[in-house]
C-alpha cells in the first residue's frame, strides 16, 4: 500500500499536470500591485476634521448656481426650480455653449426666478461661484472637470453636490475628502439611484430586518449606449466615448453599487476590502466605428480602444459579504442595475423586481404576496412627495427625491444622506478596477477614506429624517 506522503504526491503531480494541460504552470500568478506606485493609495495627511454627520445653519432659501446644462443639469434646473420660493431659488447658471446657458435662464424666468447666465469662457463658471448669493453650486459638467470645479466652490465657501461620477482617481478622491474636511463643507455626490422607489423598500426592509443576515450582492449598471458616444450631437466633444476608448474597468459603477452599499451598512460598520476585476474582449465599438460614414470626426480613428465591451468585478467586504459588479455600455442588451441582495431569510433580484422570502416556497413570491409586502415596507418618503414627484418626475420620480432631499437638508441644517467619504469610496472602484485588470485580474485593497471611522455603526439620515 502507498504511504500517505506518496499519495500525497502523486495527487500533487496530477494537479500540476491538470494545469499545464489547460495552459496554467504552477509559478503563474496575478502580478500583485505595487501600493507605493498607485497614486493616491496611500492616506494623505488630513488637514480638516471629519465631516461625517456634519451640521451647518440652516438655510431658510437654498440659492443655487448650476455649472453644466446639458442632458441632466438642463432636468436639473427645473427640479430646484420646482421648489422655488419655499425652499429653493436658481440664482445663477453657466454652460460652455451660450445657447444651453440663454435656455436656462429663459425657462427660469417662465417660473418666476431672474438667474444670470455664464458662458463664453472656459472658466466662466469660476465668475459664477464667487458670487456671494448662491449657497450650492451643482457640478453636472463632463466628468473631468468634476473635481477641479468641486475643489474651487468648497474653497469659496460653497456647498457642493456633483453628478456621477464625482472623481476618477483616487488621488481626486483625496482631493474631495480632503477639501470637505478643510473647509466643513459638504460635498456629496448625486447618485438618484439611491432615492429609487425600489431601492428604498429594499433598504427599508433591510433596516427592518427581513433579509436576515446580509451575506452578497448584485449590481450592474448595463445601458446601450453605443450610438450616442457615436453620436455627433451627443456628448459634448465626446467625451464619454474619449473615457472608453483610454480606460478598461469599471468606468460607472456608482448607479448599481451605491444603493448596496446602503444596504450592507458601507462605511457604517462595514467597508470595502478589496476588488479583483476582469474585462471581456473589445468588440462592440470597433465595429460600430467602421460603419460610422466617412465625414464623422472618428470615422478615420486607428487607435486602441482599451474599455472590454463587459467588465465583471467582485468586491470583498470587512465583514466577509460579497459583490458581484457589472459595467457595460456597448452591447445591445437590454437595460439593468441586477439591484440583487441575498439574505439568510429573504432574496430580492430586479428588473423584474422579484421577492423570495424563507418559508414562502421555493419559488420567487406570486403577486398578492409580493404586493403585500410592498405597500407593508414602502419607504415613506415616496408618499409624502407622491404629487410632486407626479409632477416633477426625472427617472421615475428618483431625481425630485434626491433633489428634495439635498434643499431640505440644507433647510433644517441636517446632515446630507451622502456624504464625500460615501463618494470617494464609490467612485474609486473606478481606478481599483483598472490596476485589477491591468495586472491580470489581480485583488486590489481599498484606501480607507474615513481614517478608521467607518467601523462606528452609524444610521442613514434617509431612514432617519423624514
Amino acid at each position: 500500500m502507498k504511504s500517505d506522503q506518496e499519495r500525497r504526491s502523486f495527487l500533487k503531480k496530477g494537479l500540476l499536470g491538470g494545469m499545464s494541460l489547460y495552459g496554467f504552470s504552477k509559478n503563474q500568478q496575478p502580478d500583485a500591485p505595487d501600493y507605493d506606485n498607485i497614486p493616491g493609495f496611500h492616506s494623505p495627511p488630513a488637514v480638516g476634521k471629519s465631516v461625517i454627520d456634519l451640521k451647518v445653519a440652516p438655510i431658510k432659501q437654498v440659492k443655487v448656481g448650476l455649472i453644466g446644462i446639458g442632458a441632466r443639469g438642463s432636468g436639473h434646473v427645473m427640479q430646484f426650480a420646482s421648489l422655488f420660493p419655499d425652499k429653493a431659488k436658481v440664482t445663477a447658471v453657466c454652460d460652455i455653449q451660450p445657447d444651453r446657458a440663454d435656455k436656462a435662464v429663459a425657462k427660469l424666468k417662465a417660473k418666476g426666478q431672474d438667474a444670470v447666465a455664464y458662458s463664453g469662457k472656459v472658466d466662466s463658471w469660476k465668475e459664477m461661484v464667487k458670487r456671494d448669493d448662491i449657497d450650492l453650486v451643482v457640478i453636472a459638467t463632463p466628468w473631468r472637470d468634476h473635481v477641479p470645479m468641486a475643489v474651487y466652490a468648497m474653497k469659496q465657501g460653497k456647498h457642493v453636490v456633483i453628478e456621477v461620477p464625482a472623481a476618477l482617481t483616487l488621488e481626486e478622491c483625496w482631493q474631495l475628502v480632503n477639501t470637505a474636511e478643510e473647509t466643513q463643507r459638504n460635498c456629496m455626490m448625486m447618485e438618484n439611484v439611491c432615492y429609487g422607489d425600489e431601492e428604498l423598500w429594499l433598504l427599508n426592509m433591510v433596516q427592518q430586518e427581513v433579509f436576515g443576515t446580509l451575506t452578497y450582492a448584485e449590481a450592474a449598471y448595463i445601458h446601450n449606449l453605443n450610438d450616442y458616444l457615436l453620436d455627433t450631437k451627443g456628448y459634448y466633444d465626446f467625451w464619454r466615448l474619449k473615457e472608453n476608448i483610454a480606460h478598461d474597468g469599471n468606468l460607472y459603477p456608482m448607479h448599481g453599487l451605491g444603493p448596496v452599499a446602503q444596504y450592507l451598512d458601507i462605511l457604517r460598520g462595514d467597508r470595502f476590502e478589496h476588488i479583483v476585476s476582469m474585462s471581456s474582449l473589445e468588440a462592440a465599438l470597433s465595429e460600430s466605428i467602421k460603419k460610422l460614414p466617412s465625414d464623422h470626426p472618428y470615422a478615420n480613428f486607428k487607435g486602441t480602444i482599451h474599455k472590454g465591451d463587459m467588465n465583471t468585478s467582485l468586491i470583498k467586504t470587512n465583514k466577509g459579504r460579497m459583490i458581484t459588479l457589472k459595467h457595460d455600455v456597448v452591447s445591445p442588451r437590454a437595460y439593468d442595475r441586477i439591484n440583487s441582495l441575498a439574505g439568510t431569510h429573504a432574496y430580492h433580484e430586479g428588473y423584474p423586481s422579484r421577492l423570495s422570502v424563507l418559508g414562502k416556497g421555493h419559488d420567487f413570491l406570486k403577486e398578492a404576496d409580493y404586493s403585500e409586502y410592498k405597500s407593508k415596507y414602502k419607504h415613506p418618503i415616496w408618499d409624502k412627495l407622491k404629487k410632486e414627484i407626479e409632477v416633477n418626475g426625472g427617472h421615475g420620480g428618483m431625481d425630485f427625491v434626491l433633489i428634495y432631499r439635498i434643499i431640505d437638508s440644507l433647510n433644517n441644517g441636517r446632515p446630507m444622506d451622502m456624504d464625500v467619504y460615501d463618494a470617494a469610496t464609490w467612485c474609486s472602484v473606478i481606478p481599483l478596477s483598472e490596476v485589477s485588470v491591468k495586472k491580470g485580474n489581480a485583488p486590489v485593497k481599498f484606501p480607507d477614506f474615513t481614517r478608521g471611522a467607518w467601523q462606528k455603526k452609524r444610521e442613514l439620515n434617509i431612514m432617519t429624517s423624514l
